[in-house]
């Protein structure tokens, strides 16, 4: 898919080197389609990685795409300048009279504070209701995923003895779906998460559907059967070296941390890991981009 993104975002050059389609400007104006918008709110720390991860993702079909990046307006971020979220980065208020085609809400490090507690949650909120009739599909992943489910749906958060990090292997359950076409039975996805959410509440919920599940790691992906929300508990989106980067990144703080499991070669972390799960992800974000956002969204907004 080329990728309409503003002229001077440092992920732009990066992606040309990896041959990702990145359309100038000028050529956009001049192809007589009418291209797809995506918001992507972006709440991670280090965004200019998550930029890099998720543009890679979106270059990968036929249509063209329009890149609004969103931050918080009531939190100020430690790790980006502020140069940079002003050049490339609007805020909800900005942009809460537009609608758009689609939506990626990104995780988020702050899974040990309750849903009311994070300093952005009314203004998340806000954008989660908005959503219902300014976007045709969100994209939640991982604690945005689990916002979304209990924002929408009452499904709370809990616990987990330990974080769930690593590379697990998990088994779709309906093939048929849409979004897991192409999908292996079985296939390889990161997860990096402190808390879990309430697998029977899921089950016994009659607006959502599970479709692939981890015997280590639990849920992985679920939608509402309304395929507005598609919900991704881990990140598919991690380049191979994340989880190692995060790791040792915690063993830097002194933080009692376990290796990622299933992730380093031998598990000998002097090894570089690979990345056993880039062909998924480019399918679930070509599945969802194609099937739920161009699909269904209106040529034309009201």
């Amino acid at each position: 898919m080329p990728i309409n993104i503003p002229e001077g975002l440092p992920a732009r050059k990066l992606l040309k080197e990896e041959k990702i389609f990145v359309m100038d400007e000028d050529r956009a104006r001049t192809q007589d389609i009418r291209p797809l918008n995506i918001a992507i709110l972006n709440l991670m720390p280090e965004k200019e990685k998550t930029e890099l991860q998720l543009l890679r993702l979106l270059g990968n079909t036929p249509l063209q795409v329009n890149i609004t990046f969103l931050h918080t307006a009531t939190h100020v971020s430690k790790n980006v300048s502020k140069s940079h979220l002003d050049t490339f980065y609007s805020t909800f208020y900005d942009v809460k009279d537009r609608r758009f085609d689609g939506m990626i809400i990104t995780g988020a490090p702050i899974e040990h504070f309750q849903f009311e507690d994070v300093n952005y949650w009314d203004e998340l909120v806000e954008i989660m209701e908005w959503t219902k009739t300014n976007v045709t599909s969100v994209f939640h992943i991982c604690w945005g995923a689990q916002a979304a489910l209990y924002h929408h749906y009452g499904i709370d958060k809990y616990e987990l003895p330990k974080k769930c990090s690593g590379i697990y292997t998990h088994t779709v359950l309906d093939p048929t779906v849409k979004l897991v076409r192409g999908f292996e039975d079985v296939f390889h996805a990161p997860h990096s998460r402190y808390t879990e959410v309430a697998t029977e509440e899921i089950k016994n919920h009659p607006d959502l559907q599970i479709l692939a599940v981890s015997d280590d790691a639990g849920i992985f992906l679920l939608k509402s059967k309304d395929d507005k929300h598609i919900m991704v508990t881990g990140h598919l989106e991690y380049d191979a070296t994340t989880l190692r980067d995060e790791y040792e990144r915690d063993l830097a703080k002194g933080m009692d941390i376990h290796m990622p499991e299933n992730y380093f070669p031998n598990n000998d972390a002097n090894k570089t890991p690979l990345n056993t799960w880039r062909s998924h992800t480019h399918l679930l974000f070509y599945n969802w981009l194609n099937y739920y956002v161009y699909q269904e969204t209106p040529f034309q907004w009201e």
